[in-house]
């Protein structure tokens, strides 16, 4: 779904029928994201089409929390999966039932947990100290809390881009602490009635992602004993990659849901009545996105030459390198109005900020452009405006649209 998913004509970038000139006077200034809603529809029938009916899909509100977005997927997904106040109400604003949405994270305040309780959503509990707090929460609102619990497992997914699980985590509970946590939340009257583990995320190898959940599925069977009824849901996580830099490879979707699919029989034949979830955030939405802002200065500094845009890190951090990336590697860009022009030249592309971490391509090959030229980067759609430090300098907050 990267650049060869959009439509271009006469050398300039189309969404959904509008030239990226035209889309830029809508929305009234750069720099600016859009969201292709088709492409994400798309992406989701081809995954539901692709997995058994064993499976629930649901999004992680935090890959992207745009109200439009959320409302529009809350059309499309079975349920969301939440990290903080401010997503569950998000969530709930979008009209998602409050049974099929949940909320996840190691620091969750009593007024969290208070919101959550009374929303009557599923709370991942990710320790003991937390279980003790719900349970006190659930007795003083007179309300019985809904509990899963988050299991740090022993193994994490390998090949992936961020290690959840495995080891010593700040996330979830250590799977071999199981038994006493469930005989805690006996003696505190709470009913256990899910399981979540999340191993790892952005994989582009579908045998790591099989395999993690492999590992995950034998650790719930050789655990099914110390459960007291049934477990009504089983959230698996996700860990599904998209491609952003140069000879990165699309995931075989082909493959990896061949793979689940068996997961997701196992786990129905051990857990008959249980819902299983995948939860994916970036792969619904990341390659849909694409962040646009504008030349404002081309300079050249001993033999380099420089693109100045009016946006930068502090609206798109994972384009510059500074969201986890261990070496700097250039994001897929395009100058937007001009974008296969024979007339080629190399270009350092940099934001308006006085930092030197400013960059958002280092030695790309565009077409020739000019001051008033766009600049597209693509594969923007997860983790951008809200992961960015906006408030950094000054600069004003910039317009997302949902096209």
């Amino acid at each position: 779904m990267a650049i060869k998913h959009f439509e271009f004509n006469n050398q300039k970038l189309y969404i959904q029928g509008t030239p990226i000139d035209r889309l830029a006077q809508r929305v009234g200034s750069t720099p600016f994201y859009f969201y292709d809603r088709h492409l994400i529809g798309k992406r989701i029938a081809e995954i539901k089409d692709k997995l058994s009916k064993n499976f629930c899909l649901h999004y992680a509100v935090k890959a992207n929390p745009m109200p439009a977005l959320i409302c529009f997927l809350s059309r499309l997904v079975d349920g969301f999966d939440v990290a903080s106040a401010g997503e569950l109400q998000l969530a709930l604003d979008s009209g998602m039932a409050a049974e099929n949405i949940s909320f996840a994270g190691p620091g969750k305040t009593d007024a969290e947990l208070r919101q959550a309780v009374a929303a009557g959503i599923l709370v991942n509990v990710e320790s003991l100290n937390e279980m003790y707090r719900i349970s006190q929460i659930g007795l003083d609102a007179n309300v019985q809390p809904r509990v899963a619990l988050r299991l740090n497992p022993d193994f994490e997914m390998k090949q992936s881009g961020m290690k959840m699980g495995g080891g010593a985590k700040p996330f979830g509970i250590d799977s071999e602490l199981l038994p006493s946590v469930v005989e805690v939340a006996l003696k505190l009257g709470i009913n256990i009635e899910g399981v979540h583990i999340f191993s790892g995320s952005q994989s582009l190898q579908a045998s790591s992602i099989i395999h993690a959940q492999q590992q995950s599925v034998a650790l719930l069977c050789k655990m099914k004993r110390y459960f007291t009824s049934d477990l009504k849901t089983i959230n698996l996580g996700g860990g599904f990659g998209i491609p952003y830099f140069e000879n990165d490879m699309e995931i075989d979707l082909d493959e990896l849901s061949a793979g689940l699919n068996e997961c997701g029989e196992k786990i129905k034949n051990e857990f008959q009545n249980s819902k299983i979830v995948l939860e994916l955030g970036r792969f619904l939405v990341g390659e849909a996105g694409v962040y646009i802002a504008k030349v404002i200065d081309k300079k050249k500094s001993r033999g380099k030459t420089f693109l100045v845009l009016d946006g930068g890190m502090n609206h798109h951090l994972a384009a510059s390198g500074n969201l986890g990336q261990v070496i700097k590697r250039n994001f897929p860009v395009v100058i937007a109005n001009k974008a296969f022009l024979k007339e080629k030249e190399i270009v350092s592309i940099v934001g308006p900020l006085c930092t030197p971490l400013d960059t958002l391509g280092s030695d790309v090959e565009v077409s020739v452009c000019e001051i008033g030229d766009y600049v597209a980067i693509f594969q923007s759609g997860a983790y951008g405006l809200t992961a960015s430090p906006q408030d950094f300098l000054g600069h004003p907050i910039i317009k997302e649209v949902l096209i």
